[in-house]
C-alpha cells in the first residue's frame, strides 16, 4: 500500500523499547473515542460503492462491524504479543457479510471499504505514534514495524474474504446455471415451452436473431469468472447488452447473444488476449427458436474442428471452418491434397505461404494484400514469385485448390 514501507526494506530489530511502544500505541488505539471510530466507518465506503451500500442498511451495518472488529483484533494482538505476526479470525458477521455481497455481485464494496478504512486507521495510528516518542530513529523503526504488521494483517484477512466470496459466487452461479441448463436442454431437444415461460426463466427472448457460441477452457482448473468475462466480451463484440450464458460443466459455457449486429472480431480477439486459456467457437446466426437451435449446433461443429486439427486458435467461427470441416473428414486424404497441391511450398518459410494466402484472399490484388500485410508492394511481389517457384503447377492454373490447401495449413500448422 502507498502509505506503508516496502517489504524490500529490512525489518528493524524488535527491541524491548519498540515492544513497549507498540503496546502503548495499540492501547491508545483500542481506547479511541467512539466518534472517531464512527468517522472511520463513515469514510469506509468508496464513492463508487456508496449508492449500492446506502440502499441496504444491513450491508452498511455489517460492513462497519467488520471494520471495527478488525481494528480490535489487531490492537489486542499487538498488546498481547507486540511484533509477532497478527493472524486475524473472521467473525460470523464478516463471513455472512462477504457471502451477501457476493450474492449481490457487489464484492467491490468490501474491498473498497477495507482500503478506505485502512487509510483512515493509518492516519490515526500516525497521530498516536508521534505521541509516543520524539526520537527520530525510534519513530522510523516504530512506523516500519507497524506498517508491515497492519499490511500483513489486512492482506491475510482479505485473502480469506476473497476465498469465501469466490466460493459463494460460484455456488450461486452453479445454481442459476442448473435451472438455465434444464430449460435450454429442453428447447434444444425439441420441447415446445411457452415463450413467456422461457423469457421468465432465462431472461432472454427467443423471438429475435441469435448468435450462438461455445466458450471453454482446456486448463486443469478453469475459473468460472474467466468464462463469464469471455461471455460478456462476446456480448460487447456483438453490441448486445442482453445475453444468455449456460454453464454446461466447470469448463464450458453455452452462450447466445442478439444477432442483429455482426460480431466485431477485432474487439473479441483483443478481449480474449487478456484471458489466456479461454477459447470461443462461434456458430452461425438464426432467428427464433429454430435459429436458436441451428446456431448452437453450428457452434458445436465449429468447436470440434480445432480439436481435430490440434489448432491453438482462440476464436474460431463457423464461417471460417465450414470448408475446413468438410475437407478434414478424412485427415490422410487432406494431407495428400496439401502435399500434391503445394509441393515444396508446404514446407517452406511461413512468410511465403502467408503472403500467397493473403494475395489470394484479396482477389489477387497485390496492393491490397501489401496493405493487409503491412509490407511494401515490391517485397510482396518478390515473395509471391518465390512461392510460385515452389508450386508444382503455375498459380494461375490452380488458384482455387492452392487457396484451399493454404487454408488447411492455416489450421493444421498454425499459419493463421
Amino acid at each position: 500500500m502507498d502509505n506503508f514501507h516496502s517489504d524490500q526494506q529490512p525489518s528493524p530489530p524488535l527491541t524491548e523499547r519498540l515492544r513497549n511502544l507498540l503496546q502503548a500505541g495499540a492501547t491508545q488505539l483500542l481506547n479511541t473515542p467512539q466518534e472517531i471510530l464512527e468517522q472511520i466507518e463513515q469514510h469506509s465506503f468508496a464513492m463508487d460503492s456508496r449508492k449500492v451500500a446506502a440502499e441496504d442498511p444491513v450491508v452498511v451495518a455489517s460492513t462497519r462491524r467488520a471494520i471495527r472488529s478488525g481494528i480490535v483484533q489487531w490492537a489486542a494482538a499487538i498488546i498481547d504479543n507486540p511484533g509477532a505476526p497478527v493472524i486475524g479470525e473472521l467473525t460470523a458477521d464478516m463471513v455472512n457479510n462477504a457471502k451477501e455481497l457476493a450474492r449481490r455481485d457487489a464484492m467491490d464494496i468490501m474491498f473498497n471499504a477495507t482500503q478506505s478504512a485502512q487509510n483512515s486507521i493509518w492516519q490515526i495510528w500516525m497521530q498516536i505514534v508521534f505521541t509516543l516518542s520524539e526520537d527520530p530513529n525510534e519513530l522510523r523503526d516504530l512506523i516500519s514495524l507497524s506498517s508491515r504488521s497492519i499490511a500483513a494483517f489486512t492482506e491475510h484477512g482479505m485473502r480469506q474474504i476473497t476465498e469465501i466470496m469466490q466460493a459463494e459466487r460460484e455456488q450461486q452461479l452453479r445454481g442459476t446455471h442448473l435451472d438455465r441448463r434444464q430449460v435450454v436442454t429442453a428447447l434444444l431437444e425439441g420441447e415446445n415451452i411457452p415463450g413467456h415461460q422461457v423469457q421468465q426463466r432465462l431472461s432472454y427472448s427467443l423471438e429475435q436473431q441469435h448468435h450462438a457460441a461455445i466458450i471453454w477452457s482446456e486448463e486443469a482448473e478453469p475459473v468460472l469468472a474467466k468464462l463469464e468475462q469471455a461471455a460478456k466480451a462476446l456480448g460487447k463484440a456483438a453490441q448486445s447488452e442482453r445475453l444468455l450464458n449456460v454453464m454446461v460443466n466447470a469448463a464450458t459455457f453455452w452462450v447466445w447473444v442478439n444477432g442483429d449486429q455482426r460480431i466485431n472480431r477485432q474487439t473479441l480477439h483483443a478481449a480474449l488476449r487478456k484471458l489466456p486459456g479461454i477459447r470461443i467457437a462461434i456458430g452461425s446466426s438464426g432467428f427464433g427458436l429454430e435459429g436458436f437451435r441451428s446456431a448452437h449446433l453450428d457452434a458445436i461443429n465449429t468447436q470440434r474442428v480445432p480439436g481435430r486439427l490440434h489448432s491453438s486458435a482462440q476464436v474460431i467461427s463457423f464461417d471460417e471452418v465450414r470448408l475446413i470441416s468438410l475437407m478434414t473428414q478424412d485427415l490422410e486424404a487432406s494431407k495428400q491434397f496439401v502435399k500434391q497441391t503445394l509441393g515444396e511450398l508446404a514446407r517452406a518459410n511461413r512468410d511465403l505461404r502467408t503472403s500467397l494466402y493473403t494475395y489470394l484472399a484479396c482477389g489477387c490484388n497485390a496492393a491490397a494484400a501489401a496493405e493487409v500485410l503491412h509490407t511494401h508492394r515490391n517485397t510482396l511481389l518478390r515473395r509471391l514469385q518465390r512461392a510460385e517457384d515452389l508450386l508444382p503447377q503455375p498459380l494461375h492454373e490452380n488458384r482455387i485448390h492452392i487457396a484451399a490447401a493454404l487454408e488447411l495449413l492455416n489450421w493444421t500448422q498454425g499459419d493463421r
